[in-house]
């Protein structure tokens, strides 16, 4: 097997593949020569450079990689060209099984305006919404439409592309800006006008499909995000009642048959009362598919690999049963007291959690070089409990003892989110970060506060050689002079 990503994802295929007992090549770019995922894999291959189209986009490459290898199938992991249809295509073309839909089912998926348009015409709910619009019917379009509304890009995902407009005189400005990100990062720059929902709800549902079948699994919140893109993910969703859970599931269901769907796959929807509105279909392995993993004890890689190696998934079409609940943080090279700013630079240190019930998936080290050139996710925290409220200790115990030193990361924001009474309380939303930003401490009351305690702790270190609060050194890193005591 070919893995054709890096970081955290190539070493979670990798270990799936391992205990399947399938060979590995990995692919690498001259910043990733050291990275766990290399000397995981059986062998590597270097890519041309770092820059993205140098490196894991440069299919030609990629190909090259796999022909030397010897690998009969490339897993794409997620992001990157996961939900290229191009790539899929040049995979099938020569003669690779490509772990993932088809690409006529990537190609439909990946054009947001037409998988809206399959969805209403197998009566799966949809936000009122336009399809790809110029920007001399766009006025009259949202007028009828009514604010706020969202501008989406028609291509891609990941969050990129998509701004909310509030009034009018926003508009015009709105969709160049729009349109400029979705030509930069996919490469078209139609975009569409949908409904805005105050007050919604992100929820998700995992689909995995075969030619005999589709399987359902427990729903997601995903409420918990910043620029579109998810930072707190769990399974299932609080606060749900028994009637919309149903509904997401049999929409979920009516999704994945609309576009023909093949392989593992999640449907995205907004839930606003006790309405349920289509989104998209990411046609691919999701960032916060461990959840669902520790709530179901299915290995989704493991399923995948199946159904694109043997045509069959070892789950039975239908729904899946959970056990307990499950809550992932993502941890990211993002400074979260200055608007989630991506972050570069070199990790001090590292300390990652354990304990009953966590699970960490991780590729980060001491030494390594945070890149501008990639997502800036660094590790995966995911706590089980028999309830909600076992998770949520489990998962502020994980956090709490969690460093990594060096450069800004999003675990002080995850250490205020855990505690907050709304999310707590299950009440969160789609604005619940800009509780963060109107409530948070003043970044240097707080940073004062941590050089104090950094400053005790040096001077009279615990006896176990590391410091009893994990947490202060995150931030207090950050000083130049300070390292955190030797892990």
């Amino acid at each position: 097997m070919l893995v054709a990503n890096r970081g955290e994802i190539a070493v979670r295929v990798i270990r799936t593949c391992r205990e399947m007992g399938l060979r590995v090549a990995a692919v690498y770019a001259p910043s990733d020569r050291n990275a766990p995922h290399v000397w995981l894999a059986d062998e590597a291959f270097p890519l041309p450079g770092d820059a993205p189209e140098h490196s894991y986009l440069h299919v030609r490459a990629l190909l090259d990689a796999a022909r030397r290898a010897g690998a009969p199938a490339v897993h794409p992991g997620y992001g990157f060209l996961s939900e290229s249809a191009a790539f899929a295509r040049a995979c099938r073309d020569a003669g690779l099984r490509f772990v993932g839909p088809p690409p006529e089912v990537l190609e439909l998926c990946g054009d947001k305006a037409a998988a809206r348009a399959a969805m209403a015409a197998a009566g799966v709910p949809v936000l009122p919404g336009t399809g790809p619009v110029d920007d001399h019917d766009a006025p009259e379009l949202a007028g009828r439409l009514g604010f706020p509304l969202l501008v989406k890009a028609a291509a891609g995902g990941g969050g990129k592309g998509i701004h909310l407009v509030r009034e009018p005189g926003q508009l015009q400005a709105t969709l160049r800006l729009a349109r400029g990100e979705a030509r930069a990062a996919f490469g078209d720059d139609r975009v569409y006008l949908e409904r805005w929902v105050e007050g919604a709800r992100h929820v998700e549902v995992q689909v995995l499909a075969d030619r005999s079948g589709v399987v359902v699994f427990p729903e997601r919140d995903c409420s918990v995000q910043r620029r579109h893109q998810k930072l707190i993910e769990e399974s299932p969703a609080p606060s749900l009642s028994r009637r919309v859970r149903e509904r997401l599931q049999r929409a979920a269901e009516a999704a994945a048959r609309a576009v023909g769907y093949i392989n593992a796959g999640t449907v995205e929807f907004l839930v606003g009362a006790d309405e349920i509105y289509f989104l998209e279909v990411n046609a691919r392995l999701q960032v916060e598919h461990p959840v669902t993993e520790m709530v179901t004890g299915v290995d989704l890689v493991a399923e995948q690999l199946r159904v694109a190696l043997e045509g069959r998934a070892g789950v039975p079409p239908g729904e899946v049963s959970a056990r307990g609940w499950a809550i992932e943080c993502r941890v990211g090279a993002e400074d979260p007291h200055e608007g989630f700013l991506p972050a570069a630079g070199r990790i001090e240190g590292v300390w990652l959690p354990g304990g009953p019930g966590i699970r960490v998936d991780a590729a980060v080290y001491p030494g390594m070089e945070v890149s501008r050139h990639y997502d800036p996710l660094l590790a995966k925290i995911i706590a089980w409990g028999a309830d909600r409220e076992e998770a949520l200790g489990r998962l502020r115990r994980a956090v709490d003892e969690t460093v990594i030193a060096g450069i800004p990361t999003t675990l002080p924001f995850h250490a205020w989110a855990l505690r907050e009474p709304a999310f707590t309380a299950g009440r969160h939303d789609t604005g619940f970060v800009a509780r963060w930003e109107a409530r948070r401490p003043d970044p240097e009351v707080e940073r004062a506060a941590l050089l104090a305690a950094v400053a005790a702790s040096v001077a009279s270190p615990p006896p176990s050689a590391r410091p009893t609060a994990p947490s202060r050194w995150v931030q207090a890193a950050r000083v130049e002079g300070l390292r955190p005591w030797p892990l």
